[in-house]
């Protein structure tokens, strides 16, 4: 099976991993580019834990003082080997998306244990700061990096997409969403997406993709990508 990975390298390296040795043909498409943002030095002896939903807020942390031990809560497994890369040691993860990582949190950690640190992108789909505030935590929110649309597709990558049509393609945001259909059209790939299959992260992404008639669009969440697979005809 061809199947095309539109995150970004760091997010998305776990799971192209695991394709490959599954016996599938990979293309990684990057459809949005990342770019960190500046921010104060964090000192992490003012946290009681960390909460990342993405491997980029961990490559851009501004940290002044580290604490190896803090407990970091962590979306997925590629999150949690790079959360453990960059040295910490008492992770924790979830299943792979945001409802799992909050009742993670709320499972592990006592509201009253002290203030949490979620770091992440300027743009969310999700707001889990709010989500756990409600549920009585304290939680400084610290956006470390933006995302930006990437304009020109490698030409290489596209002879092989015409001659090679994907099975399937992955979409993880509704940003992404509209950049893929932006390439589509600056691409001419109409014909080429018709036959494939569309993986979409939530119902809202898929409204930003709806105009292109898929073969087969499924909504799965983050760490279900190999099983859903058997799904495709």
């Amino acid at each position: 099976m061809h199947i095309v990975i539109t995150r970004p390298k760091e997010d998305s390296l776990h799971l192209i991993e695991n394709l490959i040795k599954l016996g599938h043909v990979v293309t990684h498409l990057p459809v949005i580019k990342i770019e960190k943002l500046k921010t104060k030095k964090i000192n992490l002896l003012n946290y009681k834990a960390l909460i990342f939903t993405s491997s980029n807020a961990i490559k851009f942390m501004n940290i002044e003082k580290f604490d190896f031990k803090i407990k970091c809560f962590c979306v997925g497994k590629s999150t949690e080997l790079m959360a453990r890369k960059m040295g910490f040691t008492n992770t924790y993860t979830s299943e792979g998306t945001v409802d799992s990582l909050v009742e993670l949190i709320k499972r592990t950690l006592d509201s009253k244990s002290g203030k949490l640190l979620y770091l992440s992108s300027e743009f969310i789909s999700r707001d889990l700061d709010k989500d756990l505030i409600k549920s009585g935590y304290s939680v400084d929110r610290i956006s470390n990096y933006t995302s930006i649309p990437v304009e020109e597709v490698d030409r290489k990558a596209l002879d092989f997409l015409e001659k090679k049509p994907p099975d399937v393609i992955f979409i993880y945001s509704s940003k992404s969403a509209k950049n893929l259909f932006k390439l589509i059209n600056k691409y001419s790939l109409l014909n080429v997406v018709t036959q494939c299959n569309l993986m979409c992260i939530s119902e809202k992404v898929l409204s930003v993709l709806k105009e292109i008639k898929w073969k087969e669009v499924f909504i799965f969440s983050p760490g279900e990508e190999e099983f859903l697979l058997n799904k495709i005809r």
